[in-house]
């Protein structure tokens, strides 16, 4: 356990989701951002053979070993990687909107799953530890006029599988199974583990 009054390790965040960045502030965090500039479809490429929950932790695994030289010393240092998979298919990103509507045509009325990978490193000691999770997601059936009207707001275009749990695209998502802070962005309980696999306790890093 941490001693009274020493602060806690810094926490960087290697990625430029504002919605993770949400959460871990929520959950007590003060996390210093520095975006990894990843080439991600270099990296999915390369696996595109690999399992979608293999593929997401080596997303996550190339973002933080990319902004590590970066971090102050001693963080701690998360990379986050998320992939929609429906009917075994991935889906990042769209590209542009006309990918975007193709996509949820194929996603509407269907439950995909959505891939999160997780991976932490301790600058101090140089150890990782990595996790990926899966939460299932049901989509309601849309039709194209909503679908249209969701793309034309820009967000689909900023997050895997074209959309969210916690913006303009809630209405469209009907359940889901498992974290909803996975599907947002960020598991916080696999985050407080991968912290307890490097000998950090929570109350610890969160000060």
């Amino acid at each position: 356990m941490r001693s009274p009054g020493q602060e806690p390790p810094p926490f960087v965040l290697a990625s430029a989701s504002p919605a993770r960045l949400r959460l871990l502030e929520q959950a007590g965090l003060h996390p210093i951002v520095l975006v990894s500039g990843v080439d991600e479809e270099s990296i999915e490429g390369a696996l595109r053979n690999d399992p979608v929950p293999d593929v997401a932790l080596a997303l996550a695994r190339a973002k933080a070993e990319a902004v590590v030289e970066l971090a102050p010393a001693g963080a701690l240092v998360l990379g986050c990687d998320s992939i929609f998979e429906v009917d075994g298919v991935r889906l990042g990103k769209p590209p542009t909107p006309e990918e975007a509507l193709r996509r949820w045509q194929r996603i509407r009325g269907k439950a995909g799953t959505l891939h999160t990978g997780h991976l932490l490193i301790d600058t101090t000691t140089g150890t990782s530890a990595g996790e990926t999770v899966s939460t299932t997601v049901e989509m309601v059936n849309a039709d194209d006029e909503e679908i249209a009207d969701y793309i034309a707001t820009g967000e689909p275009l900023q997050v895997a599988g074209g959309f969210t749990l916690d913006g303009i695209g809630a209405p469209y998502v009907a359940g889901i199974t498992g974290d909803p802070g996975n599907v947002i962005g960020v598991s916080l309980p696999a985050v407080r583990r991968l912290c307890q696999c490097l000998g950090r306790a929570w109350p610890d890093v969160r000060g």
